[in-house]
């Protein structure tokens, strides 16, 4: 040998791309033989796959329990190791099959998997058989510890491989489940309906031989082809031609159909077709004429010239980009993928169980819109169905109809900036186009926040309920919806409270204290207070006649509050706020000035429930009035210009309900309480 042969073997197989697996090697070995077979131009190929399980394996009670496979030899009575074929076994990079697209690299996938690789070759030559017998992979030398014996009692070539002990990974146990992953891996061989593809045999002792190519026959046979098709992609003046195969497989073994980009009759990438097509999420079923039903996945195979050209020398990958662009490459994995996938899709044989899929995955959609986020209604149409996933929870429909609006929105004011920015452009025919797409925009927010106010109206409902321990909410959780405890209109936003269930006016404060000191000390804290008030029709005033409004709030059902001995009279609590800030003893948290005038008005709010014991000492002890519905009390203090009101828990609920109750309707969402 050579010097050239010597060569540092382990660098080579510790670079070998991860993305292989056990199967990678026997089906490269299956591959060279399949070549010497080609090679020897006989018409009688036949390529044997022997498993070796381990001897000292478990006794085997069912088919979990078989003992390992440890080993595997792969036969054939191709054209065997001449000299020809050893000295090209022997160089690292060999170029003997590459017009056949070997890269001369395949065989170091033997060495990742197992720990010794011998090879056993009966060859013809000028003076009869010859046999070669040598270790691949030793040391540095690729071929090592070589023997060559004429071969006096042989007739006919033969080749063997032996891959003996399978390192780290673990190898399926049932021979008809090993036989089958194997077949999907070679599919491309028996595929090809100009090529006769060797016999293809699985022996594994005491079980039944498995012949690939058979199971490729009969009325049910474990793989059909469905579809033969060809695309082209075109970009610049680059068109290049893709031929497509598409076969169910019957026997997934949980396996999502999938799209295969093979080079040189070995498959190289696969990719879930659900990626591209959602619909393909799931596996199919076939109903069949003897009424048994069977599961099958998709599996097409793309083949073509830019693939033979383009693939790595491990042949698990391709030079182009899986996605984006590159100059020296006119096409992407993806743009393959996606076209091929495409092409898939619309087969007629899958036709009406996608339909299906795709009816039932829209429904979803609009089932979620109507029942619980009704102001992306106008957006339903915008939705491209074709990219929202199979599965769909309420977050992805949620992401897909946010995404749709957010297209809409960019588009129109993209459009709007295009016209404003252009003195000359003409409108007529976009501004319907353009208003309705601003419409929407808006009805859609509008929309979203009615319907949070109804959500938040049934909270607030079910807060007032009796809980299973058969206690109320306290104080604080009742307050907290309406207006977040020891926060300022400083630290919460206009979107953050829920005064309008109280007062729609109250949304427009500039400042509202809930539950804090007035003068950053331990002084008595209102619930809420409210003041300098800018409502619309006193834009103009000054603020000092601009009115202070105070609330305070009690738990529901709890009414000890009017007892004699109570500290926490509320009615008493609003006049003691109301005489303090009159007297100037209080600022904002940030030291704002609380300007009142004589005229300055007050308006006090207690929010409880009235029991019967509440009523009456609201009439008797504290000389209210009724209001006329009969779920409030009220009162004048003339000399605090105050006026005061006692309102019930249910009062708020109601009042904010019907006040909503026609934008509720309008809008669609008026079902449930």
């Amino acid at each position: 040998m050579n010097n050239e042969n010597n060569v540092n073997l382990q660098g080579v197989v510790e670079n070998i791309n991860l993305r292989t697996n056990i199967y990678t090697p026997i089906v490269e070995a299956i591959v060279n033989s399949v070549d010497a077979i080609e090679e020897s131009k006989r018409t009688d190929g036949e390529i044997i796959v022997s498993l070796k399980r381990d001897t000292q394996g478990q006794i085997q009670f069912d088919d979990d329990s078989l003992p390992d496979v440890t080993s595997v030899a792969i036969i054939d009575n191709g054209i065997g190791f001449n000299d020809e074929n050893t000295n090209s076994f022997n160089m690292l990079y060999s170029p003997q099959k590459k017009k056949a697209g070997g890269k001369g690299f395949g065989r170091f996938m033997f060495l990742k998997y197992f720990d010794e690789v011998k090879v056993d070759s009966v060859f013809e030559t000028a003076d009869g058989y010859a046999r070669r017998m040598f270790d691949f992979a030793v040391g540095n030398q690729m071929v090592a510890n070589q023997t060559i014996e004429r071969a006096r009692d042989s007739v006919d070539t033969k080749t063997t491989v032996y891959l003996q002990g399978i390192k780290s990974s673990k190898f399926e146990k049932k021979v008809d489940t090993i036989a089958r992953k194997l077949l999907e891996r070679l599919l491309i061989y028996f595929i090809n309906e100009n090529y006769s593809c060797p016999k293809i045999t699985i022996k594994d002792e005491g079980n039944k031989d498995i012949i690939l190519n058979d199971l490729l026959k009969g009325d049910y046979a474990e793989i059909q082809n469905v579809g033969d098709e060809t695309f082209n992609l075109v970009k610049d003046d680059n068109t290049r031609t893709f031929k497509i195969k598409v076969f169910k497989i019957f026997f997934p073994e949980n396996q999502k159909s999938k799209i295969s980009l093979v080079a040189h009759h070995r498959e190289v990438t696969e990719t879930p077709i659900y990626t591209y097509i959602p619909e393909f999420e799931e596996n199919f079923y076939e109903q069949f004429e003897n009424d048994s039903k069977k599961d099958y996945m998709v599996k097409a195979y793309v083949l073509g010239d830019y693939l033979d050209e383009n693939v790595t020398l491990e042949r698990v990958s391709f030079n182009f980009p899986r996605k984006g662009t590159d100059s020296l490459f006119p096409f992407t994995q993806e743009e393959i993928e996606r076209k091929a996938s495409s092409v898939t899709r619309n087969l007629k044989v899958f036709q009406e169980e996608l339909k299906s899929r795709e009816e039932k995955k829209r429904q979803k959609v609009v089932d979620y819109v109507e029942k619980e986020a009704p102001w992306h209604k106008s957006y339903l149409q915008d939705i491209d169905m074709t990219s929202v996933p199979y599965h769909l929870n309420d977050e992805i429909i949620e992401v897909e109809l946010y995404k749709a609006r957010l297209q809409q929105e960019v588009h129109a004011r993209t459009k709007i900036k295009e016209i404003l920015d252009n003195p000359n452009a003409s409108i007529d025919k976009q501004v319907e186009q353009l208003v309705d797409s601003i419409s929407k925009a808006n009805t859609s927010e509008l929309v979203h926040y009615v319907a949070l106010r109804k959500t938040i109206l049934r909270v607030f409902k079910k807060s007032l309920e009796i809980k299973e321990d058969g206690k109320y909410s306290k104080e604080e959780a009742v307050h907290n919806i309406i207006f977040p405890t020891k926060r300022d209109s400083d630290s919460v936003s206009y979107d953050e409270h829920n005064l309008w269930m109280i007062d729609e006016r109250l949304n427009f404060t500039e400042y509202i204290s809930s539950d804090k000191p007035l003068n950053g000390g331990n002084s008595e804290r209102t619930d809420i207070l409210i003041f300098n008030r800018k409502m619309a029709f006193r834009g103009g005033e000054n603020q000092a006649s601009n009115p202070i409004t105070i609330f305070e709030f009690k738990k529901p059902q709890r009414d000890d509050f009017v007892n004699k001995s109570s500290e926490e009279d509320p009615v008493e609590q609003v006049i003691r706020y109301v005489n303090d800030i009159r007297a100037g003893k209080y600022k904002t948290p940030k030291g704002r000035d609380i300007v009142v005038e004589e005229n300055t008005p007050f308006y006090g709010f207690v929010i409880c429930d009235l029991t019967q014991k509440v009523k009456d000492w609201l009439w008797k002890v504290k000389d209210f009035s009724p209001l006329p519905d009969g779920e409030g009390w009220f009162t004048w203090h003339k000399g605090a210009n105050l006026y005061i009101e006692v309102i019930s828990w249910d009062k708020v609920l109601r009042d904010a309900n019907m006040r909503n109750k026609i934008f509720f309707r309008k809008l669609g969402i008026d079902q449930g309480q």
